[in-house]
Order: structure tokens, then C-alpha cells, then sequence
């Protein structure tokens, strides 16, 4: 073997190279191991998150251990002479965690469920909660920001409509005053009329967008309904009241319109050759059921289910004078949800009938 002398100095730079030569292949080699070490890492944290957010997934991972735990159960069962006395049972337990562990997990589809359904009743502002971090946690997100935008364009809407109208009062006005100091005549007349129903329109149009709010909207206090009922006796109209019904805590005057809208659409359209248009105000189970009926042409069943939606008139023949602009029934149906109760509007053979039932519960 070659010695180096101690004043080689070739030989000792080879010596140098040749250890620096080993230090980096170590090096390269630990970073190898390093790297493939973090890619493995790396590989099992994004599976273990894809698991964790499928739902597919798990519910695949539960069902291949309920069958692994069932199949040893039973194996190691056969071997026992009471092997059914306790694989039975542990059969049932091991059924029942794995039920729970999936109820579990498909519980937040029963709170989109819910959600669904708030949000169709028109509760825009209930949120769906996100209870898990996968696919149905970000269904339950998506679901949510819909709503928010749903109720941030229809706040839009209402704010644009209640500005308009609002600016809308004052011309007006003072386009009515200008008419009347229009000569008397006929084009004054009409004039005025038509002026008449646009504040008409307006008010109702205000109304509207108010009772859009729902129960928030209503001021509430004892009322006596069969006296708002009374106040509508005029002719051509038959009151038919039950005595003895009790104070309900109602909006007297968004009742007060509902009775009117009711009873003047009755009249409109009431066949006086076959009766009068009846008001009717009885008890109804756990409530108390008012209703008005005309006896007049009906409205075709096909046009029934969209009654009561805002400017629909199921004859488009009709004018504005004959059939009014399509907001009666639309307030309303407001007025009677408000209450916590639906406008419930049927054809009565012959003629037409519109009911709502005031619940006991909401006495005062």
C-alpha cells in the first residue's frame, strides 16, 4: 500500500477530492431518501384529504369494514359450538356503528333539506349550517352564498321599487291638482280617474312591498273581526256571522284591506240574479274561518294556481276599468301569509269563493 509523504501535496488533494467525493454522493443519497420521503408525505396527506371530502369514499371504506367485520365474525363463529349465541349479537353491534357512522354522515342533507324548504316558504334569511368539510360541506356553502345574492338583488329590487314610488307621490299630486282646475267635462272626468288609479296603484304597490317582510311588517293588537266584518254591510252584500268568537290579535287595518279587496272583487264580478255576494265568519277547528263568496262566472281552473300573484288577471281581455290592474287578491294573499295563514281561492259552483283561517293560537 502506497504511503503518502507528509510533504505530498499532490497526493494529499487527491486524498481531499476523493473524500469530498464521498461526501457529496452521501449527501445526494440522503436527499434522495429526503425527497422521496416528502413525495410520500405529500401523496398521503392529499389522499387522506380526498378521503376526508369524499363522501363516496367513506361510506366505501364503511361498508368494506362492516363486510371484513361480518365475514370474521362469522368465521371465527363456526369454530365455537355456541358460536351463534354471541355472533348474533355482535353481528347486530357492529350493523348499528356502522348505521350511526353513516347517519352521520348524510345528516347535513337533511339540513339542506330544511333549507330547501325555509327558503321556498320565502325565509330568505335562513343559512343552511356547514357541519362537515366535504362535498355536501360545500353544496351547504354554495346553497348559502345563492341566498345571499337572492336576498341581496330582491333587497335591491324592493329599495328601487319603494324609492320610485315614493318619488312618484309628489307629480302626482300635483298633476291631480292641475286636472282639477280643468273645466268640467268628460276629459276631466276621465282625467281624474285615471289619476285616481294611479294612486291607487302606487299605494298598493307601497302595500305590497311592506307586507314582502311577512309577519315583521304587521302591527298587532286585539281585534274584533266581526265587527271589521260588519263594517262591510252594504247592498248587495249578506253577512252571516257565528256569535260569540273571540278577539283575535290581528292587524286591524291590513285585515280591514283584505276584507275590502275581497268584498269589492265579489262584487265585481257577482251575478246579482243569483244572489248576493256573502261574507261569511265562523269557526273552523282552531281557528276562526273567513270567507267571501260571489256567485258569479268563476275563473277557469287552469288559472287558479296563479291567482293572487301581482298584475295576473286570468281574463287579459278585460280592461283596467272592468278588472282592476291585478294587485287586489296579490295584497291579499300578503296579508292572509302575514297572519300566518294562506288565501285559500276556489271556484264555489257557481260562482267563486276566498277563504282564510285565523288561528286561535294568535288570540290575544
Amino acid at each position: 500500500m502506497r504511503r503518502f509523504h507528509p510533504y505530498d501535496h499532490h497526493g494529499l488533494a487527491r486524498k481531499r477530492r476523493k473524500q469530498r467525493k464521498m461526501e457529496l454522493a452521501i449527501r445526494r443519497d440522503m436527499q434522495w431518501h429526503w425527497r422521496a420521503r416528502h413525495r410520500w408525505h405529500q401523496r398521503w396527506h392529499r389522499q387522506r384529504a380526498h378521503f376526508k371530502r369524499s363522501l363516496g369514499a367513506r361510506l366505501i371504506a364503511v361498508f368494506i369494514v362492516l363486510a371484513c367485520a361480518g365475514s370474521g365474525i362469522l368465521w371465527a363463529s363456526m369454530g365455537s359450538a355456541y358460536g351463534l349465541l354471541w355472533a348474533v349479537p355482535a353481528l347486530l353491534l357492529v350493523t348499528g356503528l356502522a348505521f350511526a357512522m353513516i347517519r352521520h354522515m348524510v345528516e347535513p342533507l337533511h339540513a339542506l333539506a330544511d333549507g330547501a324548504e325555509a327558503f321556498g316558504r320565502g325565509e330568505l334569511d335562513h343559512r343552511v349550517p356547514v357541519i362537515h368539510r366535504d362535498e355536501i360541506g360545500d353544496l351547504a356553502l354554495r346553497f348559502n352564498q345563492m341566498a345571499d345574492d337572492i336576498q341581496a338583488m330582491l333587497d335591491g329590487k324592493r329599495a328601487l321599487l319603494l324609492a320610485l314610488s315614493h318619488e312618484l307621490r309628489s307629480p302626482l299630486t300635483r298633476a291631480r291638482l292641475h286636472a282639477e282646475m280643468v273645466g268640467e267635462g268628460p276629459s276631466r272626468d276621465a282625467l281624474l280617474d285615471e289619476l285616481a288609479q294611479m294612486r291607487d296603484l302606487i299605494s298598493a304597490l307601497l302595500e305590497s312591498e311592506r307586507l314582502g317582510g311577512g309577519h315583521r311588517a304587521l302591527q298587532l293588537a286585539d281585534c274584533d273581526l266581526a265587527g271589521l266584518v260588519r263594517e262591510q254591510a252594504q247592498p248587495g252584500v249578506e253577512l252571516q256571522i257565528e256569535p260569540g268568537l273571540p278577539a283575535l290579535h290581528l292587524d286591524r287595518l291590513r285585515v280591514q284591506l283584505l276584507l275590502r279587496n275581497l268584498v269589492q272583487n265579489a262584487l265585481r264580478h257577482n251575478y246579482g240574479e243569483r244572489g248576493a255576494v256573502q261574507v261569511t265568519l265562523a269557526r273552523a277547528g282552531q281557528g276562526v274561518r273567513l270567507a267571501v263568496r260571489d256567485h258569479g262566472p268563476g275563473v277557469p281552473p287552469e288559472a287558479l294556481a296563479q291567482l293572487g300573484q301581482p298584475f295576473y288577471r286570468p281574463d287579459t281581455a278585460r280592461t283596467r276599468q272592468e278588472g282592476g290592474v291585478g294587485l287586489g287578491l296579490c295584497l291579499c294573499r300578503l296579508v292572509a301569509e302575514a297572519h300566518g295563514s294562506p288565501l285559500v281561492l276556489r271556484n264555489a259552483e257557481p260562482g267563486f269563493e276566498a277563504a282564510v283561517t285565523f288561528t286561535l293560537a294568535a288570540a290575544g
